[in-house]
């Protein structure tokens, strides 16, 4: 029953970080992404950006590797875990939502907000 528990709590956290919700980028995934870029910027002014990137995409991976190990011990406790398939079918699925998000952006379909715009 412990270890149903902590699933379901680990699958909750995960959903917050995943972006399968419409409010979790303004609450969790950005701010996350924006400390990141900005931690980064100490270090190299242009860093900014790609750092902001690169924390949108480590959060969202987080989220995904969360609800998927979440999961298996929720609803698959009785089954072997193959870690190395959920690490890369995460790691695909965050890099793939990422792409898009940031294609949105670089396209012109999405525009940045004003505190992350940069000249």
């Amino acid at each position: 029953m412990r270890k149903k528990l902590w699933g379901g709590f680990v699958v909750g956290l995960g959903y917050m970080l995943s972006p399968l919700s419409w409010w979790n980028d303004l609450f969790f995934n950005l701010p996350i992404a924006y400390g990141f870029g900005y931690g980064l910027s100490w270090l190299q002014a242009d860093w900014f950006l790609p750092g902001t990137v690169a924390g949108y995409w480590l959060s969202n991976l987080l989220g995904f590797l969360l609800m998927q190990w979440g999961a298996g011990d929720l609803f698959f406790s009785d089954r072997p875990r193959n870690f190395t398939q959920e690490l890369w079918l995460s790691l695909g699925t965050s890099t793939l939502y990422t792409a898009i998000i940031v294609g949105l952006f670089y396209f012109n379909l999405m525009q940045l907000p004003e505190f992350l715009a940069f000249n």
